[in-house]
C-alpha cells in the first residue's frame, strides 16, 4: 500500500463530510438492495444492509479524506452521515464481512438505468454509424496477497503478482464506463481479455479494440451477432489485397494512406481465416518505441509509423474509422480517472465481491457525475465536488463551475 494511505490522520470530522444531499439520487435505486444478504439473518441482527454498504463505497469514492475501510467505519458514526444516508454506526467487522453477504451483480440493473439517462457528449461518426460505439480494454489492479499467495505468485524479481483484471466496455459517445467483469489478473485461459469480451457480446454495438483482440475468430463471432469492430492489428499482420478504394480529401487530410478489402491470414489455411469480407485502413503515426512493462523486460519491435486498423464495416468513409479508433484512448483516460482520481488503486477489499462491489460503484460515481453535471466531468471538475462534499466550496461555486462546462449534445 503507497505510504500517503498507510499515514494516520485525525478523527474524520462533520465538518468533512458535507454536501449528501447529492446522493438523494440513489434512495429509490438503492431501496432494492435493502434485503439483499438478509436471508441467512434469521435472527434479524443485522445492521448493515446492502444499500447503505454501497453508500459508504460513494462516500468513500467521493471524499478524498476516506481512503480506508477504517476511516469509512469513523465517517459512519458522524450524524450527519448516518442521516443523510440512512445507515446507523458500521462497525469494523460488518465492513469486513459484507463481501462475504451481498450480491455484486444486484447493483448491474441500477448501472443499466442510470446509464440510459445520460446523454450523449458527441456521436462520433455521426451518420455513418448507428451502432453503440464502445471501447473495450482490461486494466489490472494489484493487491496484497495473502500469505499462502505470497509464496507462489512472485515474477522473477521478487514481485508480488497478486492482482485482478477489470474488463471494461466504454461507451466512447456518453464518456461512461457501461460494464466492468473481475476475474483473476492473468491475462490467459479464461480470464484472457479476448475471451471475456467473446461471452459479453451483444449486437448492435461497434467494438473499438488494440491489437490483444486481434483474432480472426473474435472477428467472426462479432460479425455473427450482428456488430461490428474496428481493431488495430499487429504491424506484421499478412493480407492479399482484394481491393484498392480511392480516398477522399478529407481522408488524406487525416493521414489515410490506403483503404482496402483485404483476406487476413494470408499463409493460412483458409479455415482459420475471417470468414467474412474485412477493411484494412492504414493511416500515419507518430512511431513509438514500446517500454519492458518491468524492469529488465523485453519490449517488443519499435512501430514502423503506420497505423493497421482492420474492421468489416464496409460503409464507413475511411476517415470516420481512423477517427472512431483514435477515440479508444478515452478507455485508457478512464482506467486513469478510475485510478488515481475516484482513489480505485485502493482496494476496500481484496476479496472478489469486495473488487465488483467497490468497481460497480465506481462506475455509478461516474454516472452520477455525468448527471450532475450535464457535460464531460473532468478532474477539475471532481475536485469541485470533492471541495463541496468536504465544505471547502459552497453551492453557488459548486453551480457556478457546473455552468461553464460544454453541455452534453440532445
Amino acid at each position: 500500500m503507497p505510504k500517503r494511505e498507510r499515514k494516520e490522520r485525525g478523527p474524520i470530522g462533520e465538518e468533512d463530510v458535507q454536501g449528501l444531499k447529492y446522493f438523494r439520487k440513489l434512495w429509490p435505486l438503492f431501496e432494492r438492495l435493502h434485503e439483499v444478504g438478509c436471508g441467512r439473518d434469521k435472527a434479524g441482527n443485522r445492521e448493515l444492509f446492502m444499500d447503505q454498504y454501497c453508500a459508504l463505497v460513494l462516500l468513500f469514492l467521493f471524499n478524498p479524506c476516506l481512503r480506508s475501510l477504517r476511516a469509512l467505519q469513523q465517517a459512519s458514526e458522524l450524524t450527519n452521515v448516518q442521516r443523510k444516508l440512512r445507515c446507523g454506526r458500521a462497525s469494523l467487522g460488518s465492513l469486513s464481512e459484507a463481501t462475504d453477504v451481498f450480491d455484486p451483480d444486484r447493483l448491474r440493473e441500477i448501472i443499466g438505468e442510470l446509464g440510459r439517462e445520460v446523454r450523449p457528449m458527441r456521436r462520433v461518426g455521426g451518420e455513418s454509424l448507428d451502432q453503440l460505439l464502445v471501447a473495450v480494454d482490461g486494466s489490472v489492479v494489484k493487491t496484497l496477497a495473502t500469505i499462502a499467495e505470497a509464496t507462489y505468485l512472485k515474477n522473477r524479481h521478487g514481485e508480488n503478482k497478486s492482482a485482478w483484471r477489470l474488463h471494461t466496455h466504454f461507451d466512447v459517445d456518453r464518456g461512461v464506463p457501461t460494464r466492468i467483469d473481475v476475474t483473476g489478473g492473468l491475462n490467459s485461459g479464461k480470464c484472457d481479455e479476448k475471451n471475456v469480451l467473446r461471452t459479453r457480446l451483444a449486437a448492435d454495438h461497434c467494438y473499438v479494440m488494440d491489437r490483444w483482440f486481434a483474432e480472426f475468430k473474435l472477428f467472426n463471432d462479432i460479425h455473427a451477432i450482428g456488430s461490428s469492430y474496428i481493431c488495430r492489428v499487429r504491424d506484421n499482420s499478412r493480407y492479399d489485397v482484394m481491393e484498392a478504394r480511392p480516398l477522399s480529401d478529407e481522408a488524406l487530410r487525416m493521414g489515410v494512406l490506403s483503404d482496402e478489402i483485404v483476406q487476413l491470414g494470408a499463409g493460412s489455411p483458409k479455415s482459420k481465416h475471417p470468414n467474412h469480407p474485412v477493411r484494412l485502413v492504414r493511416v500515419r503515426m507518430n512511431p513509438s518505441r514500446p517500454r519492458g512493462k518491468s524492469p529488465g523486460g523485453k519490449a517488443g519491435p519499435p512501430s514502423d509509423g503506420i497505423l493497421r486498423i482492420a474492421t468489416n464495416l464496409l460503409g464507413v468513409p475511411a476517415e470516420i474509422v481512423a477517427e472512431i479508433y483514435r477515440q479508444r484512448w478515452t478507455i485508457e483516460l478512464f482506467f486513469r480517472f478510475f485510478k488515481h482520481v475516484l482513489g480505485c488503486r485502493h482496494l476496500l477489499s481484496t476479496a472478489r465481491a469486495g473488487v465488483e462491489i467497490q468497481t460497480y460503484c465506481a462506475i455509478i460515481a461516474c454516472l452520477l457525475l455525468a448527471l450532475w453535471t450535464g457535460g464531460k466531468p473532468t478532474l477539475r471538475t471532481f475536485e469541485m465536488v470533492c471541495l463541496y462534499l468536504q465544505g471547502w466550496a459552497d453551492q453557488d461555486e459548486l453551480l457556478a463551475h457546473l455552468k461553464k462546462l460544454k453541455p452534453r449534445i440532445a
